[in-house]
């Protein structure tokens, strides 16, 4: 898939750097030649003939090493270079490249680059979540550079939260996003839900559900990608938003997205439901906290999105949603006729590594061909399957 593409590779100093091994591994494995660039501090985690060994290229962390070659080594990568990968890349590397400091043999070469850049931050949650840090990646993603954002889980330093590095299939995925784009949904226009709506109940209280937004988010960003023009209508979410997305709207109520949802439809080559929108939403609103030891609430059914856009979807292609805890197959496969859509993705909210608020998922997927069962993947490789799918439905 890369062969005749050179990735050059930044290793920054922090534990996530046994990781980038992996990295270098993979994307040898799929023809890319790989060039390792480490700073001093990266050397006291992973020696350098561990990535040459894995690259089969000299790796190189010393900016006045004499060189055998005219050239001058950090002008000679960046020339090379069709895609620059910084993984890890730390607060104190971010901070560099977006304040143009260019001091060590890293910083020099990606800021002489023409190529992509591409970041996969590594680091304490609280620098990740510092004022400064979040500045400086927004300055980096404002001037074009990608990032792929980290998982969340036990960080070296004891604590559980955001900040660990992308896995690096995941890194490799968006290496291939980058430097081998399908633009097989040039010109077509493609709306997508995402993310949880919420019912309010008084002036604190609220019902919703556990949806963080990303699948919704990684197919409306993946579309973008393949070409579409991409309208995303998006509900409470915890994750952040496509960039590329053509345009963005931002809904809380479950009506407000069928409203939103209804009458942009007609207009659109595929609809996507990836949305988790309540079903039910309390009768009565208080505009007050409501005081009482005892609460009843009574509810009113929602109206249901995607039968409405099953029923007037013209020649636009649906693509539907199933959350399911039990009877997978044939609660998934009802909705699929129930709602009147051309493919349905369904997953097991209950298996480990699928559903809400989680990077992976496991899906299978139902249309008029029949269904597929997908091994669990990141939600950013879904998003890519179920375009490939749902593209024999678009005209």
């Amino acid at each position: 898939m890369l062969k005749g593409k050179t990735v050059v590779v930044g290793v920054c100093g922090g534990i996530a750097a046994y990781k980038s091994c992996e990295v270098v591994s993979r994307l040898r494995k799929l023809g890319a030649d790989v060039h390792v660039i480490m700073t001093e501090h990266a050397t006291e985690f992973v020696r350098p003939l561990t990535f040459e060994t894995l690259s089969n290229n000299p790796c190189v962390s010393d900016m006045f090493r004499r060189q055998t070659e005219w050239e001058v080594e950090h002008i000679s990568l960046a020339k090379k270079a069709d895609l620059f990968v910084v993984a890890p890349a730390t607060a104190n590397f971010v901070g560099k490249f977006a304040n143009g400091i260019a001091d060590d043999m890293l910083t020099t070469t990606v800021m002489a680059t023409k190529a992509p850049v591409l970041l996969a931050p590594s680091m304490n949650e609280g620098m990740l979540t510092s004022v400064a840090f979040v500045r400086n990646l927004a300055l980096l993603r404002e001037t074009g550079v990608s990032v792929v954002d980290g998982d969340s889980g036990f960080l070296a330093c004891g604590d559980n939260g955001r900040g660990r590095m992308a896995e690096p299939e995941s890194i490799c995925e968006a290496v291939c996003r980058i430097l081998c784009p399908k633009r097989d949904y040039e010109g077509k226009r493609v709306l997508v839900t995402a993310g949880a709506t919420l019912e309010r109940l008084d002036a604190v209280r609220f019902i919703t559900n556990f949806s963080s937004g990303k699948m919704g988010c990684e197919l409306a960003r993946a579309a973008a990608e393949r070409g579409a023009f991409v309208t995303l209508i998006l509900a409470r979410h915890t994750v952040e938003a496509p960039r590329n997305a053509a345009e963005i709207i931002n809904v809380e109520t479950t009506l407000q997205m069928y409203d939103e949802v209804l009458k942009r439809a007609p207009e659109y080559d595929a609809v996507i439901k990836a949305a988790a929108p309540c079903d039910y939403a309390p009768e009565n609103f208080s505009p007050n906290k409501i005081k009482t030891e005892k609460l009843t609430v009574n509810f009113r059914k929602n109206p249901d999105i995607a039968a409405a856009v099953g029923k007037n979807k013209g020649n636009a292609a649906l693509c539907v949603f199933a959350a399911e805890t039990d009877n997978l197959m044939q609660n998934a496969a009802a909705k699929l006729k129930a709602k009147n859509a051309d493919m349905i993705v369904a997953n097991d909210i209950l298996k480990e590594g699928a559903g809400f608020d989680k990077d992976t998922n496991i899906i299978t997927i139902i249309d008029s061909e029949g269904a597929t069962e997908y091994p669990m993947m990141s939600k950013s490789a879904a998003a890519d399957v179920i375009l490939d799918r749902l593209r024999r439905f678009v005209k």
